[in-house]
């Protein structure tokens, strides 16, 4: 049979969906009893509007009918106390700063996705870089800085998703196994965001010190078009942040898109490379498909003395996966455009800073 504290350990055991930690460590689990094949439960959630209500629900229920001799279980999910929600807030926020969190000593790399002019796929190379990242098996976050045009909700389907708030914490919805914050899931999506600087770096401040995307590899921002306030904040509160380049082939969007790479250059961010978006390609009938010219990611990288890491082209899936909220970085591994893309993020894995090269004193 099973006791209460094996009852308890398996439900502590279940990973809290926005937390990503256990309900045992979180100090979620009240309460656990065997009263002879019925186990009862009681477990404490954040808030009393928790979004992941209905899924802890059955993660919890799962795990208790899964132990000896429990056929029943009477469940009651009850509400964390405003003492408690501090508690937890500090314990796993830490009210850091965003320079502490992702700054010069933090071990998060910070990947800053920009281009010189809108329209040339930079949310949607940012959007896929960060699920293709989680799904080789890093922890990934995505940050949607794009104030005044944010789309990255839409393209990975979540734009009806809310992010949680506990005490000083936001916790983000996630989607494809990465945690995403956007303007887009705090204000209506028709009606215009028509902010000037001040607001819009206090945003994107507190995004970067506020939101709890758990541990992380990595933190992908996709930041506006052009070289204005947004990229400068950024430049200001994460100055060891790499900067990607997003182009497309045509000479009017790359001459635009070096200016992206000086600035970063100018805030003291590393330039790792350029991205070719939109690029031409051949279908499996020989027809060669090219929408907007040749050879512009190449100029942007050798003007900018950085590699080219790859070139995406432009075919219906990659067009489809725009409307769908499903990245076509997901989709069929034959496709040329996943093919391509997949090169890209081996490029910008291989590109990261090299750590544990500093050496240690040691005395015999």
């Amino acid at each position: 049979m099973t006791s209460p504290e094996e009852l308890r350990a398996a439900v502590g055991a279940v990973i809290d969906p926005e937390l990503r930690r256990s309900l045992g460590e979180l100090g979620m689990v009240e309460s656990a009893e065997v009263d002879g094949t019925t186990a009862r439960v009681t477990v404490l959630l954040t808030i009393e509007a928790c979004p992941k209500r209905s899924d802890i629900d059955a993660e919890v229920r799962a795990a208790a009918l899964a132990m000896s001799g429990i056929d029943q279980v009477e469940l009651t999910l009850g509400v964390m106390s405003v003492e408690a929600r501090k508690a937890l807030s500090a314990q796993l926020h830490g009210g850091r700063k965003a320079e502490d969190r992702f700054g010069p000593t933090s071990l998060v790399r910070v990947i800053a996705v920009s281009s010189g002019k809108g329209g040339v796929g930079k949310s949607t190379v940012a959007a896929n870089l960060a699920v293709a990242l989680a799904a080789r098996g890093q922890k990934v976050g995505l940050l949607d800085a794009d104030v005044h045009g944010f789309s990255i909700p839409g393209l990975l389907g979540i734009s009806d998703e809310k992010p949680t708030k506990v005490e000083d914490m936001i916790l983000p919805p996630r989607a494809f196994d990465v945690g995403v914050i956007s303007i887009g899931m705090f204000v209506d999506p028709h009606t215009p965001v028509s902010w000037r600087g001040p607001m819009m770096h206090r945003t994107i401040n507190q995004f970067l010190s506020d939101v709890y995307f758990g541990d992380l590899d990595v933190l992908i921002c996709d930041l506006p078009p052009g070289t204005g306030d947004v990229a400068i904040s950024l430049g200001q509160l994460v100055p060891t942040a790499d900067v990607l380049v997003v182009t497309t082939p045509q000479t009017s969007a790359s001459d635009i898109a070096e200016r992206s790479g000086l600035v970063a250059r100018q805030l003291g961010q590393r330039v790792i490379g350029v991205v070719e978006n939109m690029s031409d390609w051949t279908d499996s009938n020989g027809v060669e498909h090219t929408m907007f010219g040749a050879g512009g990611g190449a100029e942007v990288a050798a003007r900018l003395a950085v590699p080219l890491l790859g070139t995406i082209p432009l075919t219906p899936s990659v067009i489809a996966a725009g409307d769908s909220g499903i990245p076509f970085s997901v989709g069929d591994p034959a496709d040329v455009a996943v093919v391509a893309f997949n090169r890209i993020v081996d490029a910008v894995i291989e590109s990261a800073p090299k750590r544990g090269t500093a050496s240690i004193p040691l005395s015999v």
